[in-house]
């Protein structure tokens, strides 16, 4: 029996799905929101820009699953009358993808999307800016893009795994499973599907990846997430669902915080003082090999009160979490 658009909805609010880009919004409810939204035109967008470091799943679903996320596309297309989908592909996966996926939606309002800029693009309101062909920096919220996004019409954005899911949720097939990138010092790193309730030692126990010798996690992104010690594992991976390992003693922490901030930097949209000044002076103290923690713990507190957006606020978490546990 086809279900309502109503219906649909419904389904998916009880199976409790939430976005797997990194917010953890629920995806029923931002659905229900675009629904009700009050235009003669809405946007769907699936969001596969994926530009964080030690992230790689939605380009894993492109490669191996196309078809259950395009069918999720197809799915909110049904939902919402008058609706025009975008896929947004990171240039790499625009590429790789971009002949397969043109088979699939041969003759279906979807249109794929060559991303313009870099990681800051998987932010909702940028990867908007850089569809309607203006600079790629946020814009300020509210309105959100689910009352007035692309082009001022509500606008449906959710990431590769979130439209993977949904298919699966109207098939009657949703476990309550996400999909886990697992990269650094591990015998087996990939890819791995498994319960949301899984704890980050459960996960690496069962994939046959618990280190045997010390060790420390970063748990979320490879960029933005929480450092934890080999004893902080009883707790479920949020954000984008990466869990990189580090061996205690062969890693440096001065160069890893280096890494970071030349993510971050390179990545800067250049839009807020705060952000881009705050992030090129802890490149300049990192770049001295020494770090003055009272003058670095100034800058992360001025990022993370006082950025525009959350590429600034998210810098604070793993520097923060290093320092305290590992770099003493």
């Amino acid at each position: 029996m086809k279900l309502s658009s109503r219906q649909i909805i419904n389904k998916i609010k009880k199976s409790r799905l939430v976005g797997m880009g990194g917010a953890g919004f629920p995806t029923g409810l931002k659905w229900e929101i675009v629904k009700n939204a009050k235009a003669n035109q809405k946007y769907i967008i699936c969001n596969a820009s994926e530009g964080e470091p030690d992230v790689f799943k939605d380009g894993y679903l492109l490669e191996n699953y196309p078809q259950e996320v395009i069918e999720g596309i197809k799915i909110a297309l049904s939902v919402f009358e008058n609706s025009f989908a975008y896929i947004y592909l990171r240039k790499d996966y625009y590429q790789r993808f971009k002949n397969k996926l043109e088979k699939l939606i041969k003759g279906l309002p979807i249109v794929l999307f060559k991303e313009t800029g870099g990681y800051l693009c998987g932010e909702e309101t940028t990867l908007i800016e850089s569809i309607e062909g203006q600079r790629e920096e946020p814009r300020i919220r509210p309105p959100f893009p689910c009352r007035k996004g692309l082009f001022n019409c509500p606008t449906l954005i959710n990431n590769a795994e979130t439209f993977y899911y949904v298919a699966k949720v109207i098939e009657n097939k949703y476990e309550q499973t996400r999909f886990y990138c697992l990269s650094g010092d591990l015998k087996k790193p990939g890819i791995y599907e498994m319960p949301l309730s899984f704890t980050i030692k459960k996960i690496l126990e069962e994939t046959g990846n618990f280190p045997e010798f010390d060790f420390f996690v970063q748990a979320g992104g490879g960029a933005s997430g929480e450092i934890l010690t080999s004893r902080e594992l009883g707790r479920p991976v949020n954000g984008s669902g990466a869990i990189i390992v580090y061996n205690l003693k062969k890693t440096k922490p001065i160069l890893l915080m280096k890494k970071w901030i030349n993510f971050y930097f390179e990545q800067n949209c250049g839009k807020c003082v705060p952000c881009r000044e705050g992030i090129y002076r802890i490149k300049e103290l990192l770049d001295k090999n020494k770090i003055d923690k009272e003058i670095l713990d100034d800058l992360l507190f001025i990022l993370e009160e006082t950025s525009f957006c959350a590429l600034g606020k998210n810098v604070t978490l793993p520097f923060k979490s290093l320092i305290e546990k590992i770099y003493k």
